[in-house]
């Protein structure tokens, strides 16, 4: 009777752990396939595509940093050198448009080897610092190379140029998404492969006790040089898709900032779980992109974002979905839905609060036409440009947001308590 009951609950409890593996590849496949066909505007085509590039590009940086405890300040060296080499041999030689991206990647490995040599000499900060200053090389040769680099105006493509896919020529916008979200999936089952395979655990294994996997017989520098690598390699496709999305690499692709995006992109995503940096991907590209667009305060609502993300949930956004789950699983929906649910709402609350301080802020500072938003329809304009109206507004919120946020904490206590903690167990016995 016993053996009866586990084997129910055992054929109950595959369907959910097949569901928690596809789940992420289901929503990255949606992501990526559906707004085409709903609203094929090229503007939506184009921030789709920056989105599958900064997937791969993140997904590669944490081979590095989850897989491998390495932190990198340079990662962008082998993605803008991969995408160059790639626009060379395309204008040089007439590679095949869909095939460019592997050209991107052997470029990315050629120079992955020498400085994965140079770089994994040393682990932890010194790594780290060795990676900040062949970037930086990078970065500075760009400029003093220009027939190479292309100086300012830097190598540009014409992807309709090469040979043709059958009727495909890839010269408009979504042809040339079709190409990046293939090789975005691609690349993106590709690392998911490698991240299940015996090199990639004597990897976790140098990243957590590197001594110990020593007296084992591993050996930890060719270990990090192995990773090193290949990530450069798929650092180099995510150049080439963006090479390929807007036909032009130049001396920013090696630059610090990209390789500081990408650092934050992985961050926020959460370096322990394989679908974190596809999260943060998706996080980044919206704040440089859509909000972008709206305010040029982006980059302050991405470093507060950043921040809030760090002190609330070290482990990222996939850490905390992950926690969400586990929690419901063991508590029941209907118990979590009341401290989730004033959570929201504080979270909300402040959000709105926040943003007002700062549009109000970089209106007064640069001008009404970042205020342009805070028009209320039968609010007199004098009233809006008050300052008393954002502060007492901006006071309203907040302090409802603190309230919602004592109420999130109460419902949580309850639910941490022993007493329900225990009915909850009695529940999940039943």
């Amino acid at each position: 009777m016993r053996e009866a009951k586990e084997s129910s609950a055992l054929s109950a409890s595959a369907p959910r752990a097949l569901w928690r593996v596809l789940a992420p590849w289901l929503a990255l496949l949606l992501l990526l396939a559906v707004p085409p066909f709903v609203w094929p505007q090229s503007w939506l085509l184009a921030y789709l595509a920056q989105t599958a590039t900064m997937i791969v590009f993140a997904l590669s940086y944490n081979l590095l940093l989850g897989e491998t405890g390495l932190l990198s300040f340079g990662h962008a060296a082998y993605s803008g050198l991969g995408a160059l080499a790639a626009a060379q041999v395309f204008n040089r030689i007439g590679v095949p448009l869909a095939l460019l991206p592997l050209v991107g990647g052997i470029g990315g490995v050629l120079c992955g080897v020498p400085f994965g040599f140079i770089s994994t000499r040393r682990a932890g900060t010194a790594f780290a610092m060795i990676t900040l200053g062949l970037g930086e090389l990078v970065a500075a040769a760009a400029w003093t190379l220009p027939d190479w680099f292309g100086g300012e105006a830097g190598v540009a493509i014409d992807r309709a140029s090469g040979v043709p896919l059958g009727s495909w020529s890839f010269g408009p916008a979504r042809e040339a998404y079709a190409l990046i979200a293939v090789w975005c999936l691609l690349a993106c089952a590709a690392m998911f492969a490698l991240s299940r395979t015996p090199l990639m655990r004597l990897a976790n294994a140098v990243r957590d006790n590197p001594v110990r996997a020593a007296a084992i017989g591993c050996y930890p520098r060719r270990i990090r040089h192995g990773v090193v690598v290949m990530s450069a390699f798929f650092a180099g496709i995510a150049g080439t898709l963006a090479l390929i999305n807007v036909e032009l690499v130049s001396t920013e692709s090696v630059g610090m900032l990209r390789s500081g995006a990408v650092l934050i992109a992985t961050v926020i995503g959460g370096t322990a779980a394989f679908c974190g940096p596809v999260a943060g991907a998706v996080v980044l590209t919206f704040f440089s992109v859509a909000v972008a667009s709206v305010t040029r305060a982006w980059l302050f609502y991405l470093g507060l974002f950043f921040i809030v993300v760090v002190a609330m949930s070290p482990d990222g956004l996939a850490g905390f979905a992950q926690r969400f789950m586990a929690r419901v699983a063991a508590h029941g929906w209907r118990r979590c839905a009341a401290a989730y649910w004033w959570g929201t709402a504080a979270a909300l609350l402040w959000t709105v609060a926040v943003v007002l301080a700062v549009q109000w802020a970089y209106a007064a500072q640069f001008g009404a036409s970042d205020g342009a938003a805070f028009d209320v329809p039968g609010v007199p304009s004098w009233i809006i440009a008050s300052p008393l109206y954002f502060g007492a507004m901006i006071f309203v919120l907040a302090t409802l947001g603190a309230l919602a946020a004592h109420y999130a904490r109460r419902a949580q206590a309850l639910l941490m308590s022993p007493r329900s903690s225990a009915t909850a167990t009695a529940g999940a016995s039943r």
